[in-house]
């Protein structure tokens, strides 16, 4: 009896570590680059030189013609998402293979008592398969982001997060990358297909996402069975 027990536990054991290190491994893996999306402040502007002067520049200097665009570390930039692909694979294989071979036994002499059906041999063989992938994902919405990021080349750094508090769990987006000031409209606003090296996480916990989740077991033995 102690001996069951001890194996059973052991079991639990080794399928609880076989799926928390391929876990723990996924999750290292994927992890993002970016891991702070909290909203950036505004800088303090530096004390104005006693030069008598009237106009500082660092004071927030934008051209007539930007209008109230974002300009400066702190303000704030409207991402719309617009994020849409596709991805489609097929491939398929079909083979076939034929072979045969007959000998004529002699009608006279000591090997006479062979038949022709005696000395004949055949095979053939054939193969089929087919597979097919499709994948489609799809993210639409805003999400409103502060600049981190002023760099001399007229791109910005932006990043920031939302987080919505529903009745079935909580859904979290995060975003953060780099634009142009050009891309801005006179709304502040960029599509999400203008931010370069773009990193947009879409989360969420709760009731909904648990039932939506294998359980470790079930991945255990998903990864183990050769099936």
């Amino acid at each position: 009896m102690l001996r069951t027990l001890a194996f059973s536990a052991s079991l639990f054991g080794l399928a609880a570590t076989l799926v928390a290190v391929p876990a723990d491994a996924r999750k290292q893996k994927t992890q993002p680059q970016v891991t702070d999306f909290a909203a950036t402040m505004p800088i303090a502007p530096p004390a104005p030189p006693a030069d008598g002067a009237i106009f500082h520049a660092s004071y927030g200097y934008a051209p007539l013609t930007s209008g109230s665009r974002a300009a400066m570390v702190g303000d704030l930039v409207t991402i719309q998402l617009v994020e849409a692909t596709q991805a489609q694979k097929s491939n398929s294989a079909d083979t076939t293979r034929t072979s045969s071979i007959g000998l004529t036994p002699p009608t006279t002499g000591p090997l006479s008592f062979f038949s022709s059906t005696d000395a004949s041999m055949g095979g053939n063989g054939a193969f089929k398969g087919k597979g097919d992938a499709a994948q489609s994902n799809a993210l639409t919405g805003n999400i409103t982001v502060t600049i981190a990021q002023v760099l001399p080349n007229n791109v910005y750094m932006i990043r920031g997060e939302k987080h919505l508090t529903l009745n079935r769990g909580d859904e979290v987006i995060q975003i953060s990358g780099l634009i142009r000031a050009a891309d801005i409209d006179s709304q502040n606003t960029v599509l999400s297909t203008r931010v370069a090296n773009a990193q947009i996480n879409y989360t969420g916990k709760g009731e909904i996402a648990r039932a939506s989740t294998q359980g470790w077991l079930g991945r255990f033995f998903s990864r183990v069975s050769p099936f």
